[in-house]
């Protein structure tokens, strides 16, 4: 560790993931030097962003244009009862600063729009998708395939979570997935399934983030938590989407 530039206390604090097999404060110094925007600070989105915080990305930006209300708190862990009705990106802000404060979290109270976005993602390294409504979902993966930037989209409804990772043209884009978007419902969720959701999200970040080699590129993976039962998915991108059969241009 003699050529390390992690100091006294990030050789301390990350000691037990520092000697998991391949890791190694190489693969710590790119976690610190990443940048990753967290789309949602909702239940997939508290978990997310907690476990990437203790891992110790660097920079983390999350926006979220929501206050904190009463029914959210079954799941969104980061957002304590005396926050009801404060801006969820700075209750969470509140909460994760002061679990690592070596880590910058950027909080951005606005909508992601398509006139927003660019400003917004800016120059993140990656995006995680924790959102619960498909026009934001479809304008971060339009802007994602447009600037060749990687996506981990996570879904919840009831007691099953999804997962994949999404960079075109090497996987599907989320229009080649779900090309129309389903009916707005509110969402039947148990904390502990948006919670294993978005800590499983968070984990295939680290991974792309340490090793630039994503698990679920070309798989989804689908949990139902009710029989606990893993499903696996083969997918495939469509030839004809309007979104990504072109991502040289798609979303600029």
């Amino acid at each position: 560790m003699d050529n390390t530039t992690l100091s006294e206390h990030e050789l301390g604090r990350y000691r037990r993931q520092l000697i998991l097999d391949g890791w190694g404060p190489e693969t710590q110094e790119k976690l610190r030097n990443s940048r990753v925007f967290v789309a949602g600070a909702g239940g997939l989105g508290c978990a997310a962003a907690l476990n990437l915080t203790l891992a110790g990305v660097g920079c983390i930006r999350i926006c979220d244009s929501d206050t904190v209300e009463l029914t959210n708190l079954n799941r969104q862990f980061l957002h304590p009862e005396r926050n009801i009705g404060r801006e969820k990106t700075l209750s969470a802000t509140e909460t994760l600063r002061g679990l690592n404060s070596a880590v910058t979290i950027e909080p951005i109270t606005r909508e992601i729009t398509s006139d927003s976005v660019r400003e917004l993602v800016a120059d993140a390294d990656l995006i995680l998708d924790c959102l619960d409504n498909f026009p934001g979902r479809y304008t971060l993966n339009r802007f994602a395939a447009g600037n060749n930037i990687p996506l981990v989209f996570a879904a919840i409804w009831g007691m099953e979570g999804r997962l994949t990772f999404l960079h075109p043209p090497a996987t599907p884009c989320l229009s080649c997935l779900f090309p129309h978007a389903p009916e707005r419902h509110e969402i039947p969720v148990l904390g502990g399934v948006a919670c294993t959701t978005g800590s499983m999200q968070a984990l295939e970040a680290i991974n792309y983030l340490a090793s630039s080699r994503p698990t679920l590129a070309g798989r989804m993976l689908i949990m139902d938590y009710q029989a606990m039962r893993f499903q696996e998915l083969e997918i495939a991108g469509n030839p004809d989407c309007p979104v990504c059969r072109d991502s040289d241009r798609a979303g600029k």
